[in-house]
């Protein structure tokens, strides 16, 4: 666990402290906006240096797993997340539609980290990255027109720009990189390692230039973002026992059901951040709203992968 994974959730705090005394200066409070996206490319290269796409076929050789974790992530979640908004952030239609996009993004990365915490099959659960990572760059854009078109006003052709901008660019040139620089080619080997190791440090980046430029709006209205937190224990709390359920019905292994339970509970809020950033930049709250998922999702994630050991004892 490198210590960029093991510090996320203070980094972010660091960051956000960071980013709202930057806002206190009126050159940075206008000019962190343009830092965002960039940020966020360079971290989202960095993610997809990790991606093994070679191994798309691997999460097929356990056919039920793989498809029954598709089958939460990407039908039942979306419909269970605009129904939490409904009942929750009907009056804040912004923060409805960040809930969405945090629900929608299957984790990439940490969720590895906590199925083999939970002593799961993380080669299960490695061979199911890409997969999470496919889906969810293509369905992003049908799951905000279906579920936030009514919400807010999209400009299809702009969301489709800047899906292909900020997620289908950094994916082609990572896929790139991998193939051009060599195992021979030391140097370049190490600049992109440096580059995947630090995804954090971007996404801090990023996070500091977000409330630079529009941390005054968190700080005149900070009960938005606690409004943000019931739905979310909710959405982890019932998705841990609907998988522990669907383990037992369908006779998964210990392992499996680990693996099964952290693929479908970890978020990928970096991904949805980029998007909100770059759609949604008049509308900051989307946004930032995403920025309160890593907060809650890593305390429960560790509380998830203790939980699981536990069950395990007790059988």
């Amino acid at each position: 666990m490198k210590w960029t994974d093991k510090f996320q959730s203070f980094l972010v705090i660091v960051a956000i402290l960071i980013g709202l005394a930057l806002g206190q200066i009126t050159w940075f409070s206008k000019n962190a906006v343009y830092l965002i996206v960039p940020a966020l490319m360079m971290m989202l290269y960095g993610v997809f240096l990790n991606i093994p796409l070679h191994r798309l076929g691997n999460a097929f050789h356990n056919y039920k797993v793989t498809g029954l974790s598709l089958g939460i992530n990407f039908l039942w979640t979306p419909v269970f997340a605009w129904g939490l908004g409904a009942i929750f952030l009907r009056d804040t239609p912004d923060l409805w539609v960040g809930l969405i996009m945090l629900m929608v993004t299957p984790c990439t990365d940490w969720y590895l980290i906590f199925t083999s915490i939970a002593k799961g099959d993380v080669t299960l659960a490695t061979a199911l990255l890409p997969w999470n990572l496919l889906l969810q760059v293509i369905l992003l854009p049908i799951y905000l027109l279906i579920f936030a078109g009514k919400l807010v006003s999209i400009n299809t052709l702009f969301l489709l720009e800047n899906v292909v901008l900020v997620l289908a660019l950094p994916l082609f040139l990572a896929l790139i990189s991998k193939r051009l620089i060599s195992t021979n080619n030391h140097l370049g080997q190490r600049i992109m390692l440096k580059i995947a190791a630090n995804q954090t440090v971007f996404l801090a980046i990023a996070i500091a230039a977000m409330f630079a430029s529009q941390g005054q709006i968190l700080m005149q209205r900070p009960d938005l973002l606690l409004k943000m937190l019931m739905p979310v224990l909710i959405f982890f709390g019932v998705n841990f026992w609907l998988g522990q359920l669907i383990g037992h019905l369908a006779k998964f292994s210990y392992e499996e059901v680990a693996c099964f339970n952290c693929t479908t509970l970890a978020r990928n809020s970096p991904i949805a951040l980029a998007i909100a950033t770059s759609t949604f930049g008049e509308r900051p709250l989307i946004a930032l709203s995403l920025v309160i998922g890593p907060l809650i999702e890593l305390p429960v994630m560790v509380l998830v992968s203790q939980s699981l050991l536990w069950l395990r004892h007790q059988k």
